[in-house]
This record gives structure tokens, sequence and C-alpha cells, in this order.
């Protein structure tokens, strides 16, 4: 779901196979991809998305089947943050606005609490003979919350929508391996005027066939394409959007198990209901969700200790020790996907020397602090891909490994002036003050470096700063994969292309070599193959250090007497059709 407000993550490993099978048809036949229907997996030209994961959300104790039949709709309510922007899926890139998005919408593909890519999304099939040129096709019976049908308009319209630069949505970058992308990317200088206009407003690679058929020809082969378009950049769009985005960004209309009847408000969240005509396989158990925003977790917490909040997937640090004690069988630990970095702001002259990055990365004890400040429940990081996906190499961070004397050699290298304090940034209220702070004495203690702590922005407030270049020293964020690859750990928030406002590239980095080593892994026709190239790359970006990798974790998650079926998948989020009201 992109970036997260949160810092947990997983220590389990799954596999994510991408091989292609031996040819018995020869090269087109070993290329032509189907989407069978109701699948567990996603077959993608010869691409197996299975995951086999040991535990994949909600209590132990909880039987589906057996909650199901004493629940009788009901409401309940739900955590989030402050979503970033409006409730618009193109510009939905962090994990707030995501928790709604994905109650309002289905996409052609859907992801199962495990991360293996199930067929019980919009899309009938998702066939190509060459890995380039798509065609997909919809099924029957999709409706809008408005009663409009969704056709391959929706997909087309809303696809160009959110890569048209000039509309600054935050998926934008998704779309950058369609045909006829940079055609709709304007010109904009530093100072965020635009220069010159796009050529063009529509993607020469995107055609409508029909109302349940369309084609999309990317700009070179990439097997994993039907893997990716479960991810909400990819989302449709009604017609009624184009006619006021604003509006529709407040109240948004969608396709999904739950539908807007009023309009979010900043600072306080909604309440979704059930949607009775959706044509998924996930339709809502209860008769209403609602979303409610809290600027402090510690706050949330409380609520969830006496039973005003039902469901909280992101417990405070210092409640960790406690809550499995105090909520029993209503407290969960699930495997994530998620990664949690300090990145380095390379536009400030201070940082720009990768010496600098390497020095600050081997002064910092990883295993210290998650031991002091989360009990033991994160584990170190020593690469940027999460241990959920397969291409994580647990040592492939050198610079990652505490060593003071070497740290203080390259800081003297680089000539960085010890005697300014550097200043570290985090988001207000999710629990991260006591492990940066942790971070900035380890800078003091082992380079004499003093610090200043910049942790007064909420959520919504703080990724725009970053996206503004106005980040002033290392910052806090947190990844949570969009879709089950290597790549997503890799591209999205490295790549030149993803550098804001078109996707999630918040220090800014650039590197030829990444970039091409990247393309090479997208377009490999095995497994094997494209992992060694994704591995590449991210042996030039830990060379490099734009970010310090810190930790990943778990997703503990708590919930009241009220709900039942708690299930928290691999990308972070509550399942909230699942959740069933207890009566």
């Amino acid at each position: 779901m992109a970036l997260t407000n949160q810092s947990s993550d997983s220590p389990d490993r799954v596999r994510f196979d991408l091989s292609v099978p031996p040819a018995t048809g020869g090269l087109r036949e070993a290329l032509h991809v189907k989407l069978s229907k109701r699948s567990g997996a996603l077959i993608a030209a010869g691409v197996a998305g299975t995951m086999v994961l040991s535990a994949c959300g909600g209590s132990d104790d909880t039987k589906s089947g057996d909650t199901a039949a004493s629940a009788s709709g009901g409401t309940y309510s739900i955590y989030i943050g402050e979503p970033e922007n409006p409730l618009v899926p193109g510009n939905t890139s962090e994990s707030e606005g995501a928790q709604v998005i994905e109650a309002l919408w289905t996409g052609l593909v859907e992801y199962g609490d495990d991360g293996s890519t199930e067929y019980t999304g919009v899309a009938d099939s998702i066939e190509s003979d060459d890995n380039t040129t798509w065609t997909v096709k919809l099924k029957d019976g999709w409706t809008f919350h408005d009663g409009t049908p969704v056709t391959a308009t929706s997909f087309v319209d809303a696809w160009n929508y959110t890569a048209l630069s000039t509309n600054a949505q935050g998926g934008s970058y998704f779309f950058a391996n369609v045909e006829g992308y940079d055609q709709l990317q304007g010109e904009v200088d530093d100072a965020g005027n635009v220069t010159a206009e796009p050529a063009a407003t529509e993607m020469s690679g995107l055609k409508v066939v029909d109302d349940k058929t369309f084609t999309v020809t990317l700009t070179a082969p990439f097997a994993q394409y039907p893997v990716t378009v479960g991810y909400n950049a990819f989302y449709p769009l009604p017609e009624s959007f184009f006619a006021d985005p604003d509006a529709a960004g407040k109240k948004p209309i969608g396709n999904g198990p739950f539908q807007a009847k009023e309009e979010f408000v900043p600072g306080q969240g909604f309440t979704l209901t059930k949607f009775d005509d959706y044509a998924g396989d996930n339709p809502a158990q209860a008769d209403s969700v609602e979303f409610r925003v809290y600027t402090d977790i510690n706050t949330a917490y409380t609520d969830a200790q006496g039973g005003n909040l039902d469901v909280l997937n992101n417990i405070p640090p210092d409640a960790i020790g406690t809550a499995q004690d105090e909520f029993g069988d209503r407290y969960s630990e699930t495997a994530s996907s998620s990664f949690t970095y300090m990145g380095f702001p390379l536009y400030d002259p201070r940082y720009a020397d990768k010496r600098v990055r390497q020095a600050f990365s081997m002064a910092i004890d990883r295993k210290a602090i998650t031991d002091a400040i989360f009990q033991g429940t994160r584990e170190p990081a020593n690469s940027v891909i999460a241990p959920v996906v397969e291409g994580s190499r647990d040592d492939a961070c050198q610079y990652c490994k505490v060593d003071v004397e070497k740290a203080n050699q390259l800081l003297d290298e680089a000539g960085f002036d010890r005697s300014q304090p550097v200043e570290l940034w985090f988001n207000a209220g999710a629990g991260h003050d006591a492990w940066v702070e942790a971070v900035g004495n380890q800078l003091r203690e082992n380079l004499g470096v003093d610090y200043t702590l910049q942790g007064n922005l909420d959520f919504a407030e703080y990724l725009p700063k970053g996206k503004e270049k106005g980040y002033t020293g290392p910052f806090r964020l947190g990844w949570s994969m969009d879709y089950p690859s290597p790549q997503n750990y890799l591209e999205p928030l490295y790549s030149t292309q993803a550098q804001p406002p078109a996707g999630s590239n918040s220090a800014f980095y650039s590197s030829p070599e990444f970039d091409k080593l990247v393309a090479q892994g997208n377009q490999a026709s095995s497994n094997d193959e494209a992992i060694d190239f994704y591995q590449q790359a991210e042996d030039v970006l830990l060379e490099d250090m734009p970010v310090m990798p810190m930790f990943f974790g778990l997703e503990q998650t708590i919930w009241s007497q009220n709900v039942d079926n708690i299930t928290v998948d691999i990308f972070g989020r509550v399942d909230v059709a699942k959740v069933t009201v207890n009566s």
C-alpha cells in the first residue's frame, strides 16, 4: 500500500515464484497468459503468483463460519490516521487512505491475505502472447455505487487521468511502462511551475475494444504485469468522477463492498455502508463501518482498552509487552510486508556525499533499538526488500553493520561538519518518537554529531513536506508492498521516474545504473533471472545509501468484544468486509 504511517513488518519468509515452466509448445505458448476463474493464485506468462505463508491474520481461535452464523449486520469502528489526500485511488499512495480505498473499490485482480494474487476481481482474463501487449476482458455484472456499469472505459479513463502529470496524482508512476506515458508528462521547474504542457492527454498504449475489453501495450515486456494491476492506482472510476474530481474525493463512488453515503470529514472520518449490489466474492458482513481518524495512536489505544474503538492494527511501542496479556484472544500478530527506513534528503548538500550516508548507517545499532524499544518484535533490516518476498537477503547491506571506527573515518573523509546538529524527521502521533530519538542518541555517542527532533507534523502534513523537498535531515518512512514482487520494493521507491509528484522516491535518488538493472529484471523471463537483476539493483542502491534500512517486524492488532473475524493481510490492512459484528 506504499508509504506507511506505521513501523511494523514481518520476519516470515514467503516465496514468490516467477519462473516460466518448460515450454512444450514453443515460445508463444510459454508466454501465453490467461487467468483461470476462481484460481487461488495468478498464472501470468507462466508466472506462478502463489505465496506460502504460515499465518495470515486473525485470532487462531476465530472460526469464520461459526461467528458469521451469529452475526447480523451491525456496525463497528476502526482506527485510521489522517489520509494524505482526498480519497481518489490514483492519488492514494499511503497506508491510511489505502485502508479506506480498499473498502470502496475492487480492482481487476485481488490479493489474498497471504499476498497471493487471486482471480476474484473485475477481470475475466488477462492475456498476452509476448508479455508486451495485454488484452483485458471484464466480467459481467459489476456496477459502481451510483448504479452505472463498470466498463473498459472506466479503467482506461481512470488510468489516463492518473498518468496525466497536470492532475498531480501520486500513482502516476505506475503507468510509466505504458506506451505514450511520456507524452502525458509536462515539464515543471524546481519551484513547481509548469513550463511545458503535456503533448497528449491519453496514452497511446491504452485502447478500448468494446465495453468489456481493452488492451494495454507496454514499452517493454513485463511478465509480472498482471500481478501489479490489483494495486489501487489501477482501480476504475465512474463517469461522474470526471465531472467533479474534488467532490468525488470527498464522497467517493467506487465498486467495492462498502459505499459512501456521506462525505469524509478531515480529522474525523466517516461511516461507510454495505453495498448490497456488490458483485465480488467478498461482500461486506457488517451493515456499516466507521473509519475514525486519530492523530495520536496512544489515544486510539486507550479507546480500544475501554471498548470505545473496535479495531486497532497499530499499537504503541510501550504497549507491546502487555497487549497480548490484556486482550488475550482479541490480539494477533501477523506477517507483514512493511519495511521501516530512514531516508536522506539528497537535495541537501550536507547529505550529498554517499560516505556521509554510509557513516550514519554504520553508526546505528539496529538490534539495540529493536530490543530496547520494540522488545525484540522487530528484525534489524539488512536489505530493502522485506523477508516475506523471495529475493530478500539478510546480508545485502554491508553498511547496516555497526562499525563505529569505519563510520568516523568515512565522515572525516567526507569533510562533514560535526559542529552542526542534524535534524531527524518523523511523523507525530504514531509511536515513532522513542526509536528515532534512540537513533539520534547513537549518532551523538558514536559520531559526535548532536541532533534535534522534528516530529510535530501529522502524517497527512508530513508526506507533502517530503515531496516539496522540505526534509532537512534523515527522515522516517515505511513501505508496504503494493503487489507481491521484489520489484515493488525497488522501482516505486528509488527509480528516477518515481521522484515526486509522480511517485514515492522521497529521497530524490537517481541512478541510471539502478534504473537499468531494474528494467532488466522487469523484462526477465524467469524467476531466477529477474531476482538476479533485482539483487544487482539493490547492491547499487545499498552502496549509494539514499536510505538507511532500519527494521522489519509484525502487524500487531487488537479488537473489542463487539467484533470477530479480524483478518490482517500481508499488506498491513484489515479486511473490513470480513469483519463480523457480534449480536
